[in-house]
């Protein structure tokens, strides 16, 4: 039996290149005061955790309602979630 790689089921998962491994979504909500959301990606799957700390850029880090952001899916303690988020 062949056996996938947890990166290789990321990939597949949500239709990453391993060449551009970029995702895009849309938030779905992000609660500013707690600090953490829910990312819906693109190309279909389930919605993302999504945490202030993984948000590029300076200053206050926070995410709106249906801003469109790009990410990488990476392996966190409760499941796949997005990280280097990048607001658009």
């Amino acid at each position: 039996m062949l056996r996938q790689s947890s990166e290789d089921f990321v990939y597949a998962r949500f239709g990453i290149s391993r060449n551009f491994c970029m995702a895009t979504g849309t938030v779905k909500w992000f609660n500013e005061t707690k600090g953490f959301g829910f990312i819906t990606p693109d190309g279909g799957g389930a919605d993302l955790f999504a945490h202030f700390s993984e948000i590029q850029g300076s200053g206050f880090k926070t995410l709106k309602d249906g801003q469109k952001v790009t990410f990488e899916v990476k392996q966190g303690p409760k499941g796949l979630q997005a990280s280097a988020i990048k607001p658009e």
